[in-house]
């Protein structure tokens, strides 16, 4: 996996995977859920992940289109040093039921970045 992983964030999930599946030989590697409909869905192409996250109704203002998944070592821990650095904690840490911890902060300039941390290394 990924330290650093991207991730797309559709309102048609179906158009870009084929769209990477087919250009760039992706291949499917994880999905959440594991049947029907996917919430998220993790692609392999070459050496690296990619993440394609369905996101129909954005709510209010606009949603980001990508954002920066990074595998970290403690969640929490890294929690407490993002608004010392000048980035804000949007939600988390929550415990997901696909085997990560995840929390949503953004950098200075309004980034957002998950970070991750698989549950079991806790």
């Amino acid at each position: 996996m990924s330290t650093i992983q991207p991730v797309i964030v559709t309102a048609d999930q179906d158009a870009l995977l084929g769209f990477y599946t087919e250009l760039f030989g992706a291949a499917e590697i994880f999905r959440v859920p594991a049947e029907g409909p996917a919430f998220y869905l993790g692609l392999r192409i070459g050496d690296t992940d990619l993440g394609l996250v369905s996101k129909t109704q954005p709510g209010s203002g606009a949603a980001p289109r990508i954002l920066l998944s990074i595998g970290v070592d403690d969640v929490d821990e890294t929690l407490l040093r993002v608004e010392a650095l000048g980035g804000s904690v949007r939600g988390g840490p929550n415990d997901m039921p696909w085997g990560q911890r995840v929390a949503h902060i953004q950098d200075p300039d309004g980034n957002p970045l998950n970070l991750t941390q698989p549950i079991l290394a806790r």
